[in-house]
């Protein structure tokens, strides 16, 4: 097999080609491999090792197969990036790569993850992020983390808790895998034959822009999804509470964190013509609110794209939160109203990105259309919050009045918006006019969206 030292000299180039690597394309000036261990010492070896690069407030977690020069495998072919290199050992010239990318290794994987559960066939996930996840027998998920930081990771952390108190809307728990104190992956049960809300939303907007009615009147009308959703959303902010506790509001803390991350941006010129001073403004008002409700564990990335809707109705994923930020800042609890803010800016982004694939057979700045699109917003972001403020329970977690529940959640739309155009102005800064529609929207006063009272809901299911 290879030694500690022989990887830390293949990690360099391969971290890079890496989407879960936090300096993108940054070739790292040094890795230092600071745990390392053989997990599989006949061919195809295996080794398994935390790689960690100056500056990162994170470990990197690499699996590596080994297999003889000779061999070709199928598995491997168009997974370039999958590559570390060629390298001597005792056995003779190897080939090292990801090890998740071999069905065989992975059921080495698995067996560590889960100890007795029976295995047999696996089958890769296309959509890789921070981690990395593999389906095993379409029964169980594996997901192995790639940033392992010290202490509990909050995806398995918050799901555990969560189903301790009953909540049924997570994928089951079935083991975490752990070293050192460390959890390095997590086995859920797999939820065969679900789409997720980002894919269920854009076939409803299909619908919408080839037909050009009514939100209502088309087939695909999401808002009874979306109030479900709601629902849902409620019960989970409700169990995290139960399960994890709550603690007084810091809305100065809130206020303080948005400042920073304005200033940051505009410091770097990602900010482009938003409006600073109205932006202050709107987070003058955060730190002005007479009773910002409590703070509970929240989900702390969540859209549509991270909610999935199977015949058994919603459930819930991926609670690592925003991958960018340092696990402890990710622990911090917060308003419940910022998991609110995420799904209101996903609808708003859903309607324009709908929007711009609709261009290809249409013109998207056609104002009819454009009002469509408002209009698809204003619906589901109405019949998502009807969902959220109809259940008791939520009350509890959220300012007394609609007055502050309108500043609390207009601000964190808007810090949510905020970073949204730093994103696109680095990645796609031809989408920054999205995020920017949005905070010009709340500026002007319109608010972050439509907010129907406990006492009228429009979207009640008859």
């Amino acid at each position: 097999m290879i030694s500690a030292d022989q990887l830390a000299v293949l990690l360099p180039d391969f971290l890079p080609r890496q989407r879960w690597y936090a300096a993108g394309e940054t070739l790292p000036s040094s890795v230092e491999v600071i745990d390392f261990a053989v997990l599989r010492d006949q061919a195809p070896g295996m080794v398994w090792a935390l790689a960690r690069t100056p500056g990162d407030h994170a470990s990197y977690q690499v699996v590596v197969g080994l297999r003889p020069l000779a061999e070709t495998e199928r598995f491997l072919e168009g997974k370039g990036r999958n590559l570390l290199g060629d390298v001597d050992t005792a056995e003779g010239p190897m080939l090292a790569y990801d090890a998740l990318v071999d069905p065989e290794l992975v059921l080495e994987v698995f067996a560590l993850a889960a100890p007795g559960e029976p295995a047999s066939t696996v089958r890769a996930l296309n959509v890789e992020q921070s981690n990395t996840s593999v389906v095993v027998d379409e029964r169980h998920i594996l997901k192995l983390f790639r940033r392992v930081h010290d202490g509990p990771n909050p995806d398995a952390e918050l799901a555990d808790a969560l189903g301790s108190v009953g909540f049924a809307s997570v994928p089951r728990a079935v083991a975490t895998w752990q070293r050192g104190g460390r959890d390095l992956a997590v086995v859920r049960e797999f939820l065969g034959g679900g789409s997720d809300g980002w894919h269920l939303a854009l076939t409803s907007l299909r619908d919408l822009y080839d037909r050009q009615r009514p939100p209502a009147e088309c087939g695909g009308d999401f808002a009874p999804e979306a109030r479900r959703l709601g629902e849902v959303t409620a019960l989970l902010h409700v169990a995290l509470a139960e399960s994890l506790g709550t603690e007084p509001a810091d809305v100065d803390a809130w206020a303080e964190t948005m400042r920073v991350q304005r200033d940051r941006y505009a410091a770097q010129g990602a900010l482009g013509r938003v409006d600073e001073v109205g932006v202050a403004e709107v987070e003058a008002r955060l730190a002005g609110v007479g009773d910002p409700g409590v703070a509970t564990r929240i989900h702390g990335d969540y859209h549509l794209g991270q909610v999935l809707r199977t015949d058994a109705g919603w459930f819930v994923l991926d609670f690592e939160g925003e991958p960018k930020l340092p696990v402890a800042e990710r622990r911090v609890p917060s308003s419940a109203l910022r998991d609110v803010a995420g799904m209101l800016r996903s609808f708003h982004y859903a309607s324009q990105v709908g929007l711009r694939e609709h261009a290809a057979v249409g013109d998207p700045d056609d104002p009819a259309l454009r009002a469509l699109a408002a209009a698809w917003e204003d619906r589901n972001v109405g019949a998502f919050l009807a969902g959220y403020l109809g259940e008791p329970a939520v009350a509890a977690l959220l300012p007394a009045t609609e007055s502050d529940t309108a500043v609390v959640l207009d601000a964190f739309v808007l810090a949510k918006a905020v970073y949204e155009v730093a994103y696109e102005h680095s990645h796609r800064p031809e989408w920054a006019t999205i995020p920017i529609a949005a905070i010009e929207r709340i500026l002007a006063g319109g608010g972050a969206a439509p907010r129907p009272s406990l006492a009228d809901d429009p979207f009640q299911e008859e």
